[in-house]
């Protein structure tokens, strides 16, 4: 292709060249483009999971509630008159924008696919998300609150778009686009490991944040739920959409797709495989029995953990309001939640590794359905809750470490059945069910409690119905017996893989001799790119390359000293 008639991309503008320069993964791109950014960019989602539907209920149309009796205490209950428009909107948003969250979805995963540009796939469609998160975030908490007599249209109208701009379109651009940064970030297998333990910590943060720091906002600086400040809201979210914005642009900066720049100076002549059309892989999943146990379980799972999620605070007020936990019920409810889903981490693997996934998984469900029991039948009392909340925590972790496992097991075993992977349907899928669960759940809470705190159906939301779908899975679990054709399944891919190979004429290798091939290959491309940026580091500063060498060199051999010690002192112990 003739490159002066090209037309030129707004990504070639050096204005928008990434400032990393390093062919290594190095510690500013690391902690800026992996962990910052993310932290950033997912911040208002990480309150929304929580607090938004408070926000409307108990903020943006409070002024339409109407007291409907009064507590033990002599304050007045006031709800959302059940029937009403707002009732009706609250429940018919989150509903019906679900089509659109799991449309984008789909959509924006083909736009990335087909994307060229000096700055890779992934990265200009997250630095467009950084506008489209930001007018989403601010717009929800900017809209009118209304008189209280005439129904306000103009404040459900704002709400309704911002609502669909910032989950429909913004959050599907930016989410995709960082889970495909991942990827293609690099091909140092090692590299890419860390990357993905940073990312997923900046989620957990980000979970942590709006569940955990974010209630004690609400308390001491927003006015708490008796009596909110619309001002306070409003200015707090117009500074998280400015930080939305700004971290996403950060992590635009700070990242960079090695894998895709590749492409920039690769030709090839060869025919690209044959795609498998959509119909051909709708059948293949369709007609297997492990991946629907396996898509229904991550369903009903996510579905009751979003309304567990979004029905916290509305629980927390209904029960400990006036008590001496107070405004903090929430916060630590939240912590005993997390505390025991970071302890498991350690082991839930090495667990799954000896026993097998489906055991580890169904014993934990049964566990958390136990501290489901404890919290429900005492629902009122806040040291029993805050037990049976850290059971369900602990005994949910292997379903939620292992779900991705699990769905590739199905993967392999549809391979081994058909010949091809349905690996990018079965993800948009997956994708789409993270995406719609919390306006699903949204829509169902609203609908059977109509937004009040004195509901029963907060409990039910909260406690009983997460409960009843960890039986339920447990029993799933019973049947999702695919580990044991794992083994034949990883043959029969491996055989037929060879019989093509040899067909075309080309030299079979074992898939793990290609990986480590390809591995010292990428060790070998690091080693060099560090010598050559140290070496210009020394010719810049007038340092002594040899000297400065040698200095790294011991570091290195100390450091496999160390390595060796240990291990060595790990043998003895055994």
């Amino acid at each position: 292709m003739d490159t002066s008639k090209r037309k030129k991309s707004i990504f070639e503008n050096p204005l928008l060249s990434t400032k990393v320069k390093s062919a290594n993964v190095k510690p500013p791109e690391l902690l800026i483009g992996y962990f910052l950014g993310p932290f950033g960019a997912l911040l208002a989602s990480g309150i929304f999971t929580s607090f938004l539907n408070r926000y409307w209920t108990d903020v943006l149309f409070a002024n339409y509630r109407v007291q409907t009796g009064v507590d033990a205490e002599g304050v007045p209950i006031m709800e959302l008159p059940a029937g009403s428009a707002i009732a009706t909107f609250l429940s018919l948003l989150p509903l019906i924008s679900t089509i659109l969250i799991v449309a984008g979805n789909l959509v924006v995963g083909q736009l990335i696919e087909r994307t060229k540009t000096r700055a890779g796939k992934a990265r200009p469609w997250m630095l467009l998300s950084s506008v489209l998160l930001a007018i989403g975030c601010i717009v929800l908490f900017i809209a009118p609150m209304g008189d209280g007599e005439t129904t306000p249209v103009l404040t459900m109208v704002l709400t309704a778009i911002a609502y669909n701009i910032y989950y429909a379109i913004a959050y599907p651009m930016y989410n995709t686009a960082n889970s495909t940064l991942v990827p293609v970030s690099t091909r140092n297998s090692s590299q890419r490991g860390l990357i993905a333990s940073f990312t997923n910590f900046a989620h957990l943060g980000v979970m942590g944040a709006g569940g955990m720091v974010f209630p004690l906002v609400v308390s001491l600086f927003l006015g708490g739920w008796s009596n909110p400040s619309m001002s306070a809201w409003s200015i707090t979210f117009v500074v998280i959409g400015i930080v939305t914005f700004l971290f996403v642009v950060l992590q635009y900066y700070f990242t960079r797709e090695r894998v895709t720049e590749e492409s920039f100076h690769l030709e090839t002549e060869e025919a690209p495989k044959k795609s498998i059309s959509m119909g051909k892989q709708f059948k293949a999943v369709g007609t297997d029995g492990f991946w629907w146990l396996i898509i229904i379980f991550y369903l009903i799972f996510q579905f009751s953990g979003s309304l567990k999620n979004m029905s916290c605070s509305y629980f927390c007020s209904a029960q400990f309001d006036g008590t001496a936990y107070g405004d903090f019920a929430m916060t630590i409810i939240n912590v005993l939640g997390a505390v025991p889903m970071a302890i498991a981490m350690a082991f839930i693997w090495p667990l799954s590794r000896k026993y097998g996934k489906r055991i580890v998984v169904l014993v934990g469900l049964l566990v958390g359905a136990v501290g489901g029991v404890i919290a429900g039948i005492f629902a009122d009392n806040f040291i029993a809750v805050c037990i049976g909340v850290a059971l369900k925590s602990f005994g949910s972790s292997p379903a939620c470490y292992m779900i991705l496992a699990m769905i590739s097991d199905v993967l392999d075993h549809l391979e081994a059945k058909h010949g091809f992977r349905c690996d990018g349907l079965t993800m948009s899928i997956y994708s789409s069910i993270m995406a719609a669960t919390t306006p699903l759940g949204q829509a169902f809470f609203n609908a059977v409690t109509g937004g009040n705190v004195d509901s029963p159906w907060v409990t039910v939301c909260y406690i009983w119905i997460e409960t009843g779908v960890y039986v339920t899975c447990a029993i799933m679990m019973l049947f999702f017996v695919v580990e044991k054709f794992l083994k034949d399944d990883r043959q029969t891919i491996l055989d037929r893989q060879k019989a093509e190979a040899l067909a075309a004429g080309i030299e079979w290798v074992e898939p793990e001799v290609r990986l480590a091939r390809e591995q010292a290959e990428a060790e070998r491309l690091s080693e060099e790119a560090r010598v050559m940026e140290l070496r210009a580091k020394c010719e810049k500063k007038g340092l002594n390359f040899e000297e400065e060498e040698a200095k790294y060199q011991a570091k290195q051999e100390e450091k496999r000293q160390k390595a060796e010690a240990k291990k060595a002192a790990k043998s003895n112990k055994k």
